[in-house]
Parts: structure tokens; C-alpha cells; sequence
């Protein structure tokens, strides 16, 4: 076992906390192969990117509780290994349905990932540490969904989209003998009643009476419900409405992945000097400040490469400003219950993404407008979250560590 805050430890939970962009980058630029391959439409396989959120939403409300109690080493293992069989699932799925049911599934296994990753770092270094420590994970984490649709598009054009779920079996395999490998236990604090009803329900209504944890909360699901628009919409508006081929979409994608790495560098390098609420605010604005100028592009006819991923781009430096600030704030004043807080967190986060994502879904295979109204409206939605809630919200006390 290596230490806890040991340099191999951070990057394996910077590839737990990639396990769930790279499990739906890496086969975007398939979804119109699996819509024709299944004789469906493409708000049938857009399900496929909902549900598994839906999926990574709930499983996170029972991982994090259930980190607390027992620790968060045997719930990362248990849960890399249901990925795994739920992505062999993936390969051989027969018609959409089966393949919607084994994201689902593989949803529920892939959300110990990110919950747990970010409690462990939560769990050992602290409030302030775990925003610098988050920031730079971030800025390594996105490598993932930058080089993901690179990877899947060719792996679409030279194999077909089953290659894609086959690459993440390996990726699981590999990631669970990392875990026994190296994680040693990290929570110092386990709660033999975490999994009580009434323990589970008091921790969950903690956190919701704290309007600054809501606040921090709507943020990141405001935020990440602006990426989520653009990777349900965009393989739809760039691939099958403008005409580029699978590889060259992930080229594109990898291009807004470039701007939320600048802004997760520039998160870990201003944090500790500006604090959490400045790199919240500043990003906030850079949010909207891209989302706007999407979508007028959009509405005044300039519907073409650069004016899709430009402004998705400059929305993407906004996110990798705020999402590290915001949840190092959320999850920081709860080390007692980190795990809840986490789980809680990501339930607002993924949930409401779905429910974008599906909006968008149903209006992306003829035009362009759902996809950048989308992400312009939830960029205003981070703004007013942060103005009218957490600026708002009376001092939070922190638990003891």
C-alpha cells in the first residue's frame, strides 16, 4: 500500500474520478452508428447518455453512505467490479434496450469513482488543500475526456461502437488490481449507523438545511449541466448536421476538453491567493459569458464548426474555474460525513443533467439551437446560484476534523 497522499494515490484517484467522463466521451462519437445500427432515433440512443446518469445519480445517494460505514477502499472495489460485468454487458447487447439497462447498470458501478475519489482526497487533505488538490486532478482528469472521442472515433471507424465498451472492460480490469495495489483506507471517521434510514436521513437533511452547501450544490449542477448539453447534442449538431466524419468529431471535442484544462490550471495556481468564492465568481462569468455568445451565434444563422465549439470552449474554461472551488466549498465543512456530502452532491449534479440532457436530445438531430439554449440557460442558472444563495447563505460551521 503507498501513502495516502502519496503522488501514485492521486493519480489513481484522478483515473477514479475520469471513470465517469471517459465512460461517455469515449463512445459519443458512436451514437449515430448505434441509432443505425439499432434502427432507432436519436433521442432513443441519447438514453443511453440520461440513464446513465440517472444511474451514476442514484448509486451515488447509497456508495457515500455506505463509504462512511464501511470505508471507501471495499465500496470502490465492489463497485469497479459491477462496471466491469455491466460493460462485457454493453458489447453484447442485442437491441437498445438491453444496451440502455447495461449503462444503467454500469452507471451504478462507475459512481464510486468520483464520490469516493473526492472524499478521499476530502478525507486527507482537508478543506483548503482538497480545492488545490481537486483543481489539479481536474486539470489531469479532462486528458481523459480530451483524448476519449479521439480514441473512440477511430476505434468506430476501424471496429465498430462494441470496440469502444470492450476498451472500458480493460480500463476496469486494470483500474481494480491499481486499487488493491496501492489504496489503503482513508476514512478515519467510519459511522457503524451511516446506513441506518434514520442515520442516512439526518445526514441528508444536515446537508440540506445549509443553504451555502445547497448553493455550492446548484452550482456544480447548474455548470455540469452545460457540459452534459454539449456532449448529449454535439456528436447529433457536429457529426450528423454539419457532416464531420467520427474522428474529426473527436477532435473537436477535445478542443472545449482543452479549455476546461486552461481553467482548472488556473484554478489550482489562483485559488489559495484569490479563495473560493473569487475563482467562483470570476468562473460564473466566464460560464455565461460563453453560453450568451453560443447561442446568439445560433440564432443569427452562423451555425458552423468554430461557432459550435468556440463558445463551448470559453463556457468550458468558466466550468474548470468554478466545479473544483465549488465543490471543495460544498464538501469541506462535512469531513464526518464527507462521503454523504459527496454522494448528495453528485445526486443534484448528475440528475439534473439528465433531465437537460434529455431535453436536448429530443431537439439535436435537426438543429443546433436546444444544445446552446441549453448551455446558455444553465450558465445564467450558476450566476443567480451563486448571487442569491450562497452569497446569501450565514456563515457555515465547519465539523471538527
Amino acid at each position: 500500500m503507498a501513502r495516502a497522499n502519496s503522488l501514485s494515490v492521486t493519480v489513481l484517484l484522478t483515473v477514479l474520478v475520469a471513470l465517469g467522463p471517459i465512460s461517455t466521451d469515449l463512445y459519443l462519437p458512436s451514437l449515430p452508428a448505434i441509432g443505425t445500427a439499432f434502427a432507432v432515433d436519436a433521442a432513443a440512443v441519447q438514453l443511453t447518455l440520461s440513464v446513465f446518469l440517472a444511474g451514476f445519480a442514484c448509486g451515488q445517494l447509497i456508495c457515500g453512505p455506505l463509504s462512511d460505514r464501511f470505508g471507501r477502499r471495499p465500496i470502490i472495489l465492489g463497485g469497479l467490479a459491477l462496471y466491469l460485468l455491466a460493460s462485457l454487458l454493453c458489447v453484447v447487447a442485442p437491441d437498445i434496450e438491453v444496451l440502455i439497462l447495461a449503462r444503467f447498470l454500469q452507471a451504478l458501478g462507475a459512481c464510486v469513482g468520483p464520490v469516493l475519489g473526492r472524499a478521499v482526497v476530502r478525507d486527507v487533505y482537508g478543506r483548503e488543500g482538497a480545492a488545490q488538490v481537486l483543481s489539479y486532478m481536474a486539470m489531469a482528469m479532462a486528458l481523459a475526456p480530451a483524448i476519449g472521442p479521439i480514441v473512440g472515433g477511430y476505434l468506430e471507424v476501424w471496429f465498430g461502437w462494441q470496440a469502444n465498451f470492450l476498451l472500458l472492460t480493460a480500463f476496469a480490469s486494470l483500474a481494480l488490481i491499481a486499487i488493491l495495489a496501492i489504496l489503503p483506507e482513508t476514512n478515519k471517521w467510519m459511522d457503524p449507523a451511516a446506513t441506518q434510514p434514520a442515520r442516512l436521513a439526518a445526514n441528508y437533511l444536515t446537508l440540506l438545511r445549509h443553504r451555502s452547501y445547497l448553493g455550492y450544490a446548484m452550482i456544480i449542477a447548474f455548470s455540469y449541466a452545460g457540459i452534459f448539453s454539449f456532449i448529449s447534442g454535439s456528436a447529433f449538431v457536429l457529426i450528423g448536421l454539419l457532416g464531420l466524419s467520427p474522428d474529426l468529431y473527436g477532435f473537436c471535442f477535445a478542443a472545449i476538453v482543452v479549455g476546461y484544462m486552461i481553467g482548472t490550471f488556473l484554478s489550482g495556481r489562483l485559488t489559495k491567493r484569490l479563495g473560493l468564492e473569487r475563482m467562483i465568481q470570476l468562473g460564473s462569468l466566464v460560464q455565461g459569458f460563453g453560453g450568451l455568445l453560443g447561442l446568439l451565434l445560433v440564432l443569427g444563422g452562423m451555425v458552423t464548426v468554430v461557432s459550435v465549439v468556440g463558445p463551448v470552449a470559453v463556457f468550458m474554461i468558466g466550468c474548470g474555474l468554478v466545479l473544483p472551488n465549488a465543490q471543495a466549498g460544498a464538501l469541506g465543512p462535512f469531513p464526518r460525513i464527507a462521503g454523504s456530502a459527496s454522494a448528495l452532491m453528485g445526486f443534484f449534479q448528475m440528475g439534473f443533467a439528465a433531465l437537460v440532457g434529455i431535453a436536448v436530445g429530443h431537439g439535436s438531430g435537426t438543429s443546433a439551437l436546444p444544445m446552446m439554449a441549453a448551455i446558455a440557460l444553465v450558465s445564467l442558472g450558476a450566476i443567480l446560484a451563486y448571487w442569491l444563495v450562497v452569497r446569501l447563505a450565514p456563515p457555515l460551521a465547519a465539523q471538527a476534523d
